[in-house]
Protein backbone atom coordinates (compact mmCIF):
# COMPACT_ATOMS: atom_id res chain seq x y z
CA UNK A 1 0.00 0.00 0.00
CA UNK A 2 0.93 3.61 -0.84
CA UNK A 3 1.64 6.42 1.55
CA UNK A 4 -1.23 7.96 -0.29
CA UNK A 5 -3.60 5.27 0.38
CA UNK A 6 -2.59 5.01 3.89
CA UNK A 7 -3.28 8.61 4.13
CA UNK A 8 -6.74 8.18 2.22
CA UNK A 9 -7.95 5.24 4.80
CA UNK A 10 -6.89 6.98 7.74
CA UNK A 11 -9.15 10.24 6.14
CA UNK A 12 -11.95 8.07 5.27
CA UNK A 13 -11.78 6.92 8.51
CA UNK A 14 -12.16 10.01 10.25
CA UNK A 15 -15.12 10.74 8.07
CA UNK A 16 -16.94 7.49 8.77
CA UNK A 17 -16.51 8.61 12.52
CA UNK A 18 -17.99 12.20 11.52
CA UNK A 19 -20.61 10.70 10.03
CA UNK A 20 -21.84 8.30 12.18
CA UNK A 21 -21.26 10.81 15.02
CA UNK A 22 -23.76 13.07 12.80
CA UNK A 23 -25.93 10.53 12.31
CA UNK A 24 -26.65 9.35 15.83
CA UNK A 25 -26.91 12.68 16.80
CA UNK A 26 -29.53 13.44 14.24
CA UNK A 27 -31.70 10.03 15.40
CA UNK A 28 -32.01 11.98 19.11
CA UNK A 29 -28.56 11.08 21.21
CA UNK A 30 -27.11 13.94 22.96
CA UNK A 31 -23.46 14.85 21.73
CA UNK A 32 -22.03 13.00 24.34
CA UNK A 33 -23.75 9.23 24.01
CA UNK A 34 -23.47 10.15 20.11
CA UNK A 35 -19.45 10.54 20.54
CA UNK A 36 -19.33 7.58 22.65
CA UNK A 37 -21.34 5.22 20.39
CA UNK A 38 -19.51 6.09 17.52
CA UNK A 39 -16.29 5.25 19.12
CA UNK A 40 -17.79 2.25 19.90
CA UNK A 41 -19.05 1.29 16.32
CA UNK A 42 -14.80 2.44 14.98
CA UNK A 43 -12.88 0.73 17.22
CA UNK A 44 -15.46 -2.26 17.41
CA UNK A 45 -14.73 -1.95 13.53
CA UNK A 46 -10.95 -1.43 14.35
CA UNK A 47 -11.16 -4.95 16.50
CA UNK A 48 -12.86 -6.68 13.75
CA UNK A 49 -10.31 -5.87 11.12
CA UNK A 50 -6.85 -6.64 13.07
CA UNK A 51 -9.19 -10.01 14.25
CA UNK A 52 -9.02 -10.50 9.89
CA UNK A 53 -5.13 -9.30 9.79
CA UNK A 54 -4.29 -11.94 12.77
CA UNK A 55 -6.19 -14.77 10.75
CA UNK A 56 -4.85 -14.06 7.57
CA UNK A 57 -1.05 -13.97 9.02
CA UNK A 58 -1.38 -17.07 11.04
CA UNK A 59 -3.11 -18.90 8.18
CA UNK A 60 -0.19 -17.50 5.87
CA UNK A 61 -2.47 -16.22 3.40
CA UNK A 62 -1.42 -13.17 3.13
CA UNK A 63 -0.57 -11.13 -0.51
CA UNK A 64 3.39 -11.80 0.35
CA UNK A 65 2.96 -15.42 0.70
CA UNK A 66 0.73 -15.87 -2.27
CA UNK A 67 3.25 -13.79 -4.60
CA UNK A 68 6.05 -15.87 -3.06
CA UNK A 69 4.48 -19.45 -4.04
CA UNK A 70 3.36 -18.17 -7.23
CA UNK A 71 7.12 -17.19 -7.95
CA UNK A 72 8.34 -20.73 -6.56
CA UNK A 73 5.92 -22.45 -8.58
CA UNK A 74 7.04 -20.30 -12.05
CA UNK A 75 10.67 -21.09 -11.12
CA UNK A 76 9.92 -24.82 -10.88
CA UNK A 77 7.42 -24.71 -13.96
CA UNK A 78 10.30 -23.10 -16.56
CA UNK A 79 13.12 -25.61 -14.76
CA UNK A 80 10.78 -28.58 -15.80
CA UNK A 81 10.15 -26.77 -19.53
CA UNK A 82 14.00 -26.51 -19.78
CA UNK A 83 15.03 -30.12 -19.06
CA UNK A 84 15.64 -32.84 -21.60
CA UNK A 85 13.22 -35.88 -21.89
CA UNK A 86 16.34 -38.04 -20.66
CA UNK A 87 16.52 -35.97 -17.60
CA UNK A 88 12.95 -35.80 -16.87
CA UNK A 89 13.45 -39.38 -16.98
CA UNK A 90 15.48 -39.76 -14.72
CA UNK A 91 13.55 -37.32 -12.57
CA UNK A 92 11.01 -39.23 -12.57
CA UNK A 93 12.36 -42.48 -12.04
CA UNK A 94 14.12 -40.73 -9.04
CA UNK A 95 10.84 -40.11 -7.78
CA UNK A 96 9.29 -43.09 -8.39
CA UNK A 97 12.26 -44.84 -6.47
CA UNK A 98 11.66 -42.28 -3.49
CA UNK A 99 7.53 -43.13 -3.59
CA UNK A 100 8.10 -46.98 -3.80
CA UNK A 101 10.89 -47.06 -1.02
CA UNK A 102 9.09 -44.76 1.81
CA UNK A 103 6.05 -47.11 1.01
CA UNK A 104 7.66 -50.30 2.46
Amino acid sequence: MRRVDVIGVGFGVFLAGGLVYLALNFLGLDALSAGIWSQVVLVGGLVGWLATYLARALTQNMTYNQQLRDYEDAVLQKRLEEMTPEELAALQAEVDSENSGGLK
